[in-house]
């Protein structure tokens, strides 16, 4: 399972797959979340819907694309990732809270728990001081990350003009 950070889809949005040039892709993300590959998360869900636009709708029109992060495997794996952002020496004073308040650290708790990989356009930087980036906690915790191009590549995702 490919869980999807929310950058991938504001990105997409945004940018290279906005939503009037290549529905094509919004598509792909719905078929290959009914063939169980691809996914997100509520929290991702939560932070798309804060906005007014067609991103926003997209999201809560397709719910069940975002998976709740209640079961018991994946909590057990927050105490450990609350445990380590925490034990980070010289971070600025809001970079726990602010990590920990977000949805990454629940997809690394969901791709550790149910073996996946997360989705995101965030680059390591273990040396930040004022952020704590996603895939630095993906790396502690051996969870496999790749971003939307890496995807659509080992999906072998196709967006043919007919």
């Amino acid at each position: 399972m490919y869980y999807l950070d929310a950058n991938t889809f504001i990105e997409a949005k945004n940018r290279y797959y906005h939503m009037d040039i290549c529905p094509g892709y919004w598509q792909w993300i719905l078929d290959s979340y009914a063939d169980g590959s691809v996914g997100s998360i509520e929290m991702v869900l939560d932070e798309l819907s804060k906005g007014n636009d067609e991103l926003a709708s997209w999201a809560k029109e397709n719910e069940s694309l975002f998976f709740p992060t209640d079961a018991q495997n994946v909590q057990g794996v927050m105490t450990d990732v609350s445990s380590y952002v925490a034990s980070l020496p010289d971070l600025k004073p809001n970079a726990v809270p602010d990590f920990l308040s977000g949805a990454d650290p629940w997809l690394v708790c969901i791709a550790k728990a149910n073996g996946g990989v997360v989705v995101t356009h965030e680059l390591p930087n273990p040396d930040a001081k004022k952020k704590i980036f996603l895939p630095d906690v993906c790396d502690y915790f051996d969870v496999q990350y790749i971003n939307t191009f890496e995807l659509l590549l080992k999906k072998e995702a196709q967006f043919v003009l007919s």
